[in-house]
């Protein structure tokens, strides 16, 4: 199955200025239009899932904006909606509902390290809790924990989607080719979790060893770093290869993804 690629992206693409915390986030108030027309390009590349606009929509993060906390319930419900609308336009495909880590929500880059101050897991998932049932009751067809750089964070999103019974996956960022952000190996964290695992916002040269391990949902960046403190990408982009991710189900990109890219690994895979 393929995944679409960077949503954020491609809304820059579209001239889109992502530059405050909320991220894409913030679109679903000041042009909801724009994130339905980015889902359904990456529809027409050759996505047969639409990742939706929620990865850094919070209530909090919409509280601290003015937003009642009814307003940001229904703002959240809403990248769910347009991802819907895209799907049905596009006549085909499915929507997964984006929950991303604490460390989006700090906008700090701690989705890449799992640091979270001492956390613990209970903390983190009374923390997640509201969001998941929201996104997990919004009518999508899978619910997806992306970027979660931390085990105590997979352990308190693994009980949500117990409590709630949604299909989806725990996709892990890592930081090499055998661990995940935070340390642990990924080979354990992948057992400890029993809804299918993946790894996305991480450099597509560690996927190969990373299915060896037990991902099956990858969806890599383009092999950029992300540096907090400019709020820019740096580095060079690699090269997708594809055809050595063979034990993956499902394929896409992630942050730097373009729908020509998601476009060329559907040529890839046929």
């Amino acid at each position: 199955m393929i995944l679409d690629g960077g949503l954020a992206t491609h809304l820059e693409t579209l001239g889109c200025d992502l530059s405050d915390d909320l991220w894409s986030a913030r679109l679903l108030s000041d042009d909801p239009g724009v994130i339905r027309k980015a889902h359904l390009d990456f529809f027409t590349a050759g996505a047969d899932v639409a990742t939706t606009a929620s990865y850094q929509a919070t209530i909090e993060g919409f509280t601290q904006r003015g937003a009642s906390a009814a307003e940001a319930a229904s703002l959240i419900a809403s990248s769910v909606e347009l991802a819907l609308q895209a799907r049905d336009e596009h006549g085909a495909g499915l929507v997964a509902a984006s929950v991303g880590p604490y460390g989006a929500y700090l906008a700090d880059g701690q989705e890449y390290t799992g640091e979270y101050g001492g956390l613990t897991e209970d903390e983190l998932y009374a923390w997640h809790r509201d969001r998941f049932h929201l996104l997990a009751g919004a009518g999508a067809d899978l619910v997806v924990a992306e970027t979660i750089p931390s085990l105590p964070e997979a352990r308190a999103l693994l009980r949500l989607f117990h409590e709630t019974g949604a299909d989806g996956w725990i996709s892990f960022s890592c930081r090499d080719d055998h661990t995940i952000s935070d340390g642990t190996p990924y080979a354990e964290a992948a057992a400890l979790v029993d809804v299918p695992v993946g790894a996305n916002c991480t450099n597509p040269a560690y996927i190969a060893n990373l299915i060896a391990l037990g991902a099956r949902v990858v969806y890599p960046n383009s092999g950029e770093t992300w540096n907090a403190r400019s709020r820019t990408w740096e580095g060079v982009g690699n090269n997708f290869p594809v055809a050595d991710w063979a034990g993956a189900t499902h394929v896409g990109g992630c942050c730097r993804t373009t729908p020509e890219q998601i476009t060329a690994i559907r040529r890839q895979i046929g």
